[in-house]
This record gives structure tokens, sequence and C-alpha cells, in this order.
């Protein structure tokens, strides 16, 4: 007979009191400003990160209107280049890094492990204030003049330019600080916190995706932080580190921003991973497929993105051997990815697909991961990369993966996990406008950008039509913009739909997808307890069309049926010898 005991080695906590939720208890702003909640501090991140995502998409729409003429009369070059270095700064430091661990992993991590909170939450509150001074300084960085460096800060142009490099370079200092907090916060949240019978291979690989990342931001976050500060020090005291008129070695700086930058591209996309699996899987209804390797391949390309970073710097006059090194290194960490990606088709294989809203996100984010995924593979070949560094074939690459990939699995988890935040369900006709409409736009902007690439036209270049051989594609420039334009407006459809939901949208129960996840069995919203009773696990969070039950999912918090012997059930009878 099966037993509902839990693991020997772990102690069943006294059931928790029901307490009311964290939209309806203490209000007002000051209520919200000093909370532990994890709830709410991930709605002020999502806040503050929507904010930054809005802010970098406008700086990105004023570059494609800059290049909509040859003569590029929006802007003067430096004001320019000062734009497009604050899309990608926004973008990257504001918004990709801290988007999914700061406001959906915060929201959603302990309630998927069984925990009453994270493990420190007020250093997961200080995490979210140091974010919030990150963007300050950022903002007032750009009151201060502006930075003009790129998103790379490259050495020796950060050192020499009159910008506000320094100002800036703090912003990042005191956002790498928030990053390293919440990633130590999840590592101490998923070893201590997890619920009796929660054992690793037992964890959702949405957990698993933000414990590797967490581990990234760890170990890899310090680097960044040391270079900034050097690039300040070199700017104000002229030690020499990376100044070539003082003994530096600028390729150095070029070494140490990389060594970070490769593992925090995982750092955005492998939470995006972990997300797409746990509702691909809700919605085909069907297990994850192989999800022990998903797990090991999810280590995988963790451990890997740390010996990869020389692929960036192909073109910086590098020695023969070790860009081939960097280049079979970086076409193995393909492995892992499709590895994924063969799992993800594996459990839509033969699935009874339910095409909600997140799950259309979901999808997408699949296809475009794909397309991001292999024109990576031809940039890792050193003489293809070459050819293609500066053109916009980079520019195709870096999005498709970070805003076709991260952006697209953002929004699937917010529709997904929108009800167990507010208790309320996002209207599915709007979000299904605002998939189709951001789907079509955002291939119409980027895929055109492989062959601008290709044909070799410059990325970062306010006058690159100053060259006659570009002249003519000025058209599907055109088209690109257009496209921008059509992206950034059917956002408004999308935070339309968000407030209003909040407010007005349909009231739901604890599990409206029929999910299996722990953080399915806590009310919607949850109380500051999480849960009003003591979760116990039973199972992995992936047991879709078991056959032990009658519903197509068994969540991992019901006990296994028990299984009686029939009253009528003759005894053995031994069989007499002749």
């Amino acid at each position: 007979m099966t037993t509902n005991t839990p693991p020997v080695d772990v102690q069943v906590a006294t059931p928790a009191a029901p307490r009311e939720d964290y939209l309806n208890c203490s209000k007002g702003i000051m209520s919200w400003l000093g909370t532990l909640d994890h709830k709410r501090i991930g709605i002020m991140y999502l806040i503050g990160v929507g904010l930054a995502f809005l802010a970098g998409g406008a700086f990105a729409l004023l570059v494609r209107l800059h290049l909509w003429d040859p003569e590029g009369l929006l802007f003067t070059n430096q004001q320019y280049n000062q734009i497009f270095t604050l899309h990608g700064a926004f973008m990257v430091f504001l918004f990709v890094i801290p988007a999914i661990p700061g406001s959906l992993g915060n929201m959603v991590l302990p309630l998927m492990v069984g925990a009453k909170d994270v493990a420190l939450p007020r250093l997961n509150l200080l995490s979210f204030y140091l974010w919030l001074l990150g963007a300050v300084l950022a903002a007032l960085a750009i009151i201060l003049g502006g930075f003009d460096t790129g998103w790379t800060f490259y050495a020796p142009y950060s050192i020499y330019t009159d910008k506000a490099v320094v100002t800036i370079g703090l912003a990042i200092f005191v956002l790498g600080f928030s990053s390293i907090f919440t990633g130590l916060n999840f590592i101490v949240t998923v070893h201590k916190l997890r619920a009796p019978g929660m054992t690793w291979f037992r964890m959702p690989l949405f957990v698993w995706a933000l414990y590797a990342t967490a581990l990234l931001q760890v170990l890899a976050t310090p680097v960044l932080g040391i270079t900034v500060l050097l690039v300040a020090f070199e700017r104000l005291y002229h030690i020499g580190i990376f100044d070539p008129r003082l003994g530096g070695d600028p390729v150095l700086f070029e070494h140490f921003f990389w060594f970070y930058s490769h593992p925090a591209v995982y750092i955005m996309i492998l939470p995006a991973m972990g997300m797409v699996s746990d509702i691909i899987s809700c919605f085909a209804r069907k297990p994850i497929f192989g999800y022990k390797p998903m797990v090991y391949s999810i280590a995988g390309i963790a451990g890997l993105g740390f010996v990869v970073w020389g692929h960036h710097m192909f073109v910086s006059g590098m020695n023969p051997f070790l860009g081939m090194t960097f280049m079979v290194a970086t076409i193995m960490i393909a492995l892992p990815s499709a590895i994924k990606v063969f799992n993800w088709l594996g459990t839509i294989w033969s699935g009874k697909l339910l095409f909600t809203t997140p799950m259309l996100f979901a999808l997408s984010f699949v296809s475009m991961f794909i397309i991001g995924g292999l024109s990576g593979i031809f940039m890792a070949a050193t003489p293809v990369d070459i050819f293609i560094h500066d053109t916009y074939f980079i520019v195709a690459h870096f999005h498709y993966v970070l805003f076709a990939g991260t952006a697209m699995g953002v929004f699937a988890s917010i529709y997904f996990w929108f009800p167990k935040m507010f208790g309320r369900m996002m209207n599915e006709g709007w979000g299904k406008v605002h998939f189709i409409l951001t789907f079509i736009f955002l291939n119409g902007t980027f895929f055109p950008m492989h062959i601008l690439g290709v044909v070799g036209f410059p990325r970062r270049l306010a006058d690159a039509y100053q060259y006659e051989v570009f002249h003519n594609l000025k058209p599907m420039n055109e088209f690109i913009t257009w496209c921008a334009i059509g992206m950034v407006a059917a956002q408004a459809v999308f935070f339309v739909n968000f407030f209003y939901s909040i407010f007005l949208g349909k009231k739901v129960g604890r599990n409206p997808w029929g999910a299996n996840g722990l953080e399915w069995a806590a009310p919607s919203p949850p109380g500051h307890g999480n849960f009003d009773f003591q979760p116990i696990v039973y199972r992995g969070p992936y047991e879709y069309a078991s056959p032990e039950v009658d519903t197509d999912f068994y969540p991992q918090t019901q006990p296994p049926p028990e299984k009686e012997t029939p009253a009528d059930t003759p005894e053995a009878v031994p069989v007499a010898s002749n």
C-alpha cells in the first residue's frame, strides 16, 4: 500500500492559518515601500522594469526614425550615439537582466517550492531599492550630459570621452549588487525552504532555471562591478590599466567585460527557458519530455557560458589557436540548447494543445529562439564572424535571442501567472490580439536585418547611408522602421489589458489553468503566508494525463490513491503435487 508520508529527513510544519491577501491588507503606499512580502516586491519590480522597457523601446524607435532618411536629419551623429547607447543600457541592465528574476522569480519561486517567503526578505527589499537607485543614477547620467560609448563601454573611448561615464558606471555597479543579492536569496531559498517531499528532481524547471541563473549572477556579476570600477579609477586617477597612453591594454577591458556579459546572456535567457517549459507542458496536457535531460542542459548552458566569451573578440586580434578554441566551445554550447528545443517539440508532439495566450507566446519563444540560435552558429565560426561582426546581422541575432526570446517568454509568463498574482484573469481575446500584432511586427522588424547584415550594412553608424553602395537599402530600412512603430504601438494593447484586468478582470479560483505546480494550490492571490495549509509534495510538477487519476492533471500536493485489495479476491491455494 502506498503511504503519504514524506521523506524521513523532512519535518512537517504546522499548517499555516489563512490570512488576508497582500492586495487587501495594509493598504497605503508606505505599506508597499516597506514591505517584506516577496509578492509585493515582485510587483514593484514588474512595474519598474516595465517602465524601463518602455524607455528602452522609445530610444529604439528614435534610432529607427533617424535611419529613415539617408541624410539622418533627426539627430547629430553624437546625439545618435547617445540614443542607441541609452537603448542598449536601459534594455540590458534595467530590463532584461532583472526582469524575470526580480519580478516573476520573486513572485512565484517561493510558491513553487512551497515556502512562505524567500529566505532573506530584508535583503530582497534591499535588492529592489538598489535596482531603483541604479535606475535613478542612469537617469541622472542623462541629465549630466549622457553617455555615447555604446552599452559595452569599450575602452579607450570610455576613458577619453567627456560624457557622464562615471555616473552610468556607478549605476551599473549598484545594479550589479542588486543582481548578486537576488541570486544569493534564491540560492538560499531553494536549498533551505523547499516543502516536505520537494526533492531536487521534483522541482519545476523554472525553479531549476532560476537556481542556475542565481549561480551565474553571484559568480559573474562581480567581474562587471570590478570592471566599471576600474574604468572610473582610470578616468579619475589615470592609473594605466586600460589606457594605452599609460601602458594599459584596452583589450583587457574586453576580456573583463565579456567574461561577465556572455554569462549575462544566459542570465537573460535561462529563466525564460524554464518558464516556457512549465507553460508548454501545462497547455500540451503532457509531462515534459525528458525532464532530467532538461535539467542537465540548464546546468550545461550555465557552465559552458563561462568559457565562450572570446567569440565576441574574434576581430580584436586573437591568436588563431585560441580563436579556434572559443569557436569550438561556442558551437558546443548549441548542444544543450538543442536538447531543450527538441524536448519542447517532444512535449508538444501528440499533445492535447490548448492555444491560450500564454501558450501562443511560449510557442513563439521556441520558434524565435530557433532562429536566434541558428544565426548564432553562423557567428560562432571565426571567418564568418569577421565579415558580419559590425553589421546588422549581429543586431538581428541579438534581438531574436533577447527580445523575440526573452521578452516573448516574459509576456507568456505574465499572462500565465497573472491569475495567481491578482486573482483575476487577463482578457484572452485582447491577449491574442497582442500576440498576433507583436509576432508580425517583431519579425518584420528584425528578420530583414539579417539581409542588411549579409550585404554589409554597418550597425551603430548614424551616417551609414554615406556609402553609395547602401543607398538602395533605404526601402528596407523604411519597412523595418514601419514595423518597429507597429511593434511599439502593439504594446499598448498589453498595458491596457494588464491594468484593466487588475481591477476589472474576471475573478478566478486557485487553479484556473488546471496546472500541477505548488503555486496553484495556494489562494489567488496568496496571503502573506502564501499557503493556508502545509503543502506536502508527492510527485513531480508535470504529471499530466496520469493513469492514476481521472482528470488530466495531477497536482503535486494530491496524495496518491490508496490501493485496496478487493474483498472477493480468492486466497492462493497451493496446488497438490501428484
